[in-house]
């Protein structure tokens, strides 16, 4: 059994401190993000269970800037929520709060309640890096190219390298202004960096990940986890879409990729991969298994959304009240479709000719409506289009202030269950145990 460590929030240190411990993620890590910040409790009860069962997961609170600037709440109130559930809980093990894809403009009002910081440069993949900029990452590689690295069927050429520079230089770079950004807030080694690079236009090859990571730590970024853009489709919510095989074979050859990185640049011995919009990737969750067992790898996945879904079923299947706001918001959400998709694009596939009519929803009992959003592809009455709808539509559960937190309150049993089931059943039990 993977046993729990009780590493606490470190919070800053004074500057020129040198009396720290270095924050180490552990094996096995859960980004289980709470839209409202009232699911903590039974989001334990699911780790406290595969705890139980011989596996140590580390719950990671993540939420992102948009989700802050979308609901009117606040990184300092996510640390506030998960140290309440901890304590409520009885949780002993380690946790942490992630300030989810920030970048050097957003960073800052994360600094002091999180520990774990997702740096996304994707937005920089492809920019032409400025000369000095490319000078720099190209002395980092320096070491690499020319060589024959284990795991890479031929060696880092000249011309590798340079294509390298030109898509990922100024990515590398925005990544150290940033890492650079946190370490002087927190001290070094006293917060956990990941560097997200999945929200990509194209995947990176093995050699990509491995002059990536090489890069990185001629930033001296001691990354301990990556996020990189598989191929095929994550889209919220939903199934894995596309060539499992493909992505299995992807998946283990990056798993390979990072004991090399380890070994040859000094980056952190728990370096893993992370997978984001990894909620209900059912499809993927036996490779994956498969893949860390055959290596002994670690890994963090996120599934942030899916506890906001789980209120909402929750709530439907709750009947009177509940099952009113649960219509009220999935009504709201048609009318509104075009401006809750936008910010999650590149991550939907909502197909507006499948979507139930208001006239449907409006009749719809609470099984149905429950059905209807609960991801069972088996069942006929579940609807993927609809289910991602919701997914992004937090925003007008949100504005209804009082009305749903209420209806949240009262419907407290019913909504535990779902959350809980939902981590441990769908996502808990086939990855992990």
């Amino acid at each position: 059994m993977e046993t729990l460590s009780t590493t606490p929030h470190p919070g800053p240190l004074a500057p020129g401190s040198q009396t720290f411990d270095r924050l180490t993620l552990e094996k096995f890590s859960l980004g289980i993000g709470d839209r409202f910040g009232r699911e903590g409790v039974a989001q334990l009860s699911a780790l406290q269970t595969a705890a139980r069962a011989g596996c140590a997961i580390v719950p990671v609170w993540n939420k992102s800037n948009r989700e802050h600037k979308l609901i009117g709440t606040t990184p300092a109130a996510v640390r506030t929520a998960a140290e309440a559930a901890v304590r409520t809980a009885g949780w002993t093990g380690a946790f942490h709060v992630d300030a989810d894809h920030i970048g050097l403009e957003t960073v800052g009002p994360f600094l002091e309640p999180c520990d774990f910081f997702t740096i996304d440069v994707a937005d920089f993949i492809g920019k032409e890096p400025g000369l000095e900029d490319r000078e720099t990452v190209r002395r980092s590689l320096s070491r690499v190219v020319g060589r024959s690295l284990p795991g890479l069927g031929a060696s880092i050429t000249e011309a590798k390298m340079e294509a390298f520079l030109s898509d990922y230089a100024a990515a590398v770079r925005e990544a150290g202004r940033i890492h650079r950004k946190i370490e002087q807030a927190r001290v070094a080694g006293r917060f956990i960096a990941e560097v997200s690079t999945d929200e990509a236009q194209t995947a990176q090859s093995p050699e990509e990940l491995l002059l990536l990571l090489a890069a990185l730590a001629g930033e001296d970024v001691r990354v301990q986890t990556i996020a990189p853009k598989f191929t095929g489709r994550f889209n919220k919510g939903v199934d894995y879409v596309g060539d499992v095989g493909v992505f299995a074979g992807e998946f283990e050859t990056h798993v390979r990729m990072l004991p090399v990185a380890i070994g040859e640049f000094g980056l952190p011995e728990n370096l893993k991969l992370s997978v984001h919009s990894g909620s209900d990737k059912f499809s993927l969750y036996r490779p994956i298994r498969e893949i860390l067992t055959r290596h002994g790898a670690g890994l963090h996945l996120k599934t942030a959304g899916t506890t906001w879904l789980e209120e909402v079923i929750g709530l439907a299947l709750s009947g009177g009240r509940g099952l009113e706001v649960a219509k009220q918001i999935a009504l709201e959400a048609l009318d509104h479709r075009e401006e809750l998709s936008a910010p999650y694009a590149t991550v939907l596939d909502i197909r507006a000719g499948e979507l139930p009519s208001p006239s449907t929803i409006s009749a719809w009992d609470s099984e149905t409506f429950a059905r209807a959003v609960t991801h069972q592809p088996a069942d006929p009455l579940f609807n993927a289009s609809f289910r991602q709808l919701l997914h992004v539509s937090f925003k007008l559960a949100a504005a209804m202030g009082p009305a749903f937190l209420d209806a949240l309150d009262a419907a407290r049993g019913r909504v535990e269950t779902c959350v809980t089931e939902n981590l441990l059943e769908r996502h808990i039990r086939p990855l992990f145990l």
